[in-house]
């Protein structure tokens, strides 16, 4: 067993999906299940469709209609005959859409976002799945959505394995015979065991493929991606980039945590604990080597890796009265870091101080700073930069710095992190 996933960019139009088969027909020779993210910017669009309906704005039904206009367009440059079943299916899923956005404004917002921003990947493994019998290619679509089993947690929802487990493997086994060797299923979405949808996380289809290749032993698993394979720095930011032909789980993880965005930070733990090599290649260039992850026996890339995360805040924390930071304290301060919805990229403390690099844009920074300064004197300074190396050396880090100001910087082993005033 082997598993697939093809994110937005490999769906995003007709000839995309097109090409997926392709992919399909060139590469798949065993029993694979392929797992489908939504197309191109379709989450964007209903996370805008979403708050459209919740907070009851003018243009709500033009945004809808204009999504489905752009999935009838794909049919009809898939599917010349519009009797075939797909269109009537795409329209029934857009009918299902409307029921539930005609019934969210009771709802918590986060609920409501799961039940509606999931229909993006019903859509396209609905679309891809019909492109495939129609190429020649057996499969069968299974809904993930009653698959994945979660602790009910809406927008951020954690695996329940062994329930999970046990539906994928059962559902697989009736799924497969000699005929249909693929399934298709959406990536991003899952349920609680009540049936309602949650979904992962923002970019989670990445973890839904890991998911069930664990549930699955798949002997391995491959990422399609629009890039040649991992990079050592986002080109926006690095002119000169190099392609890592091998890396670790370990440095694979620690990217992903530092925020590069070419695998999703909880995607390698699962494939990890046994040891499923993961490899991620070009849907443009399916010749090229790509870059594999987990690979036993072969030598590790140690070529420095950069990751750059603008809009950054530096927050100083110091106690108002003769205490120290101590663990009592720093528990308090996690706990408002939490309830404000702040994640910490970086930390540093000694006796009087606490300092934290956090993202500007994300959470509620602003609540978080008035709910600790009723306690602890607090200072920031915003619109900074966190960069991350991995593998560096002191000539690197040099180069990078150049003559801004390091506001704070922490180093380990292998990783080197550094704020700098740009």
């Amino acid at each position: 067993m082997e598993v697939y996933k093809f994110g937005g960019a490999s769906v995003k139009n007709a000839d995309a999906v097109k090409n997926v088969a392709e992919i399909l027909n060139s590469q798949v020779t065993g029993p694979t299940c392929v797992v489908v993210s939504a197309m191109g910017k379709t989450t964007n669009a209903l996370e805008a469709i979403l708050d459209a309906f919740y907070y009851k704005q003018d243009n709500k039904d033009a945004v809808l209609k204009d999504l489905m206009a752009k999935h009838i367009q794909i049919l009809h440059e898939l599917f010349a005959d519009t009797s075939r079943p797909v269109y009537g299916k795409v329209r029934q899923l857009f009918g299902e859409l409307y029921g539930k956005l005609t019934r969210i404004a009771d709802m918590e917002y986060d609920r409501a976002y799961d039940q509606v921003v999931s229909y993006g990947e019903r859509l396209s493994t609905c679309i891809v799945s019909s492109y495939l019998t129609e190429a020649g290619i057996y499969n069968t679509e299974l809904d993930a959505g009653k698959l994945l089993l979660t602790d009910g947690r809406f927008r951020e929802g954690k695996i329940v394995w062994e329930p999970t487990r046990e539906r994928i493997r059962r559902a697989m086994a009736e799924s497969m015979d000699e005929q249909t060797r693929i399934v298709v299923t959406q990536g991003f979405i899952a349920c609680d065991e009540n049936g309602d949808t949650v979904t992962l996380g923002r970019e989670g289809s990445d973890y839904s493929a890991a998911v069930f290749a664990y549930c699955l032993d798949a002997r391995q698993i491959t990422i399609w991606k629009d890039v040649p394979g991992v990079l050592n720095a986002d080109p926006k930011y690095f002119p000169h980039t190099e392609k890592l032909d091998y890396i670790s789980y370990l440095d694979a993880t620690e990217l992903a945590y530092y925020g590069a965005s070419i695998i999703h930070p909880k995607t390698i733990k699962p494939l990890q604990n046994k040891h499923i090599p993961l490899h991620v290649r070009s849907f443009m260039d399916v010749d090229a080597s790509g870059t594999w992850v987990g690979l036993d026996n072969v030598r590790n890339s140690d070529i420095p890796s950069y990751i750059f995360k603008k809009n950054q805040t530096l927050l100083s924390i110091y106690p108002k009265d003769f205490s120290f930071v101590d663990e009592h304290n720093l528990s308090g301060i996690f706990d408002c870091f939490v309830k404000y919805g702040m994640k910490v990229n970086i930390m540093q403390n000694s006796a009087l101080s606490f300092s934290v690099c956090v993202d500007g844009d994300k959470g509620d920074l602003p609540a978080l700073i008035e709910a600790l300064s009723r306690d602890y004197d607090c200072r920031y300074n915003g619109d900074l930069m966190l960069v991350t190396i991995r593998h560096y050396t002191q000539e690197v880090i040099d180069r990078i710095v150049g003559e801004r100001q390091v506001m704070l910087e922490q180093r380990s082993r292998h990783a080197a992190q550094l704020v700098l005033k740009p």
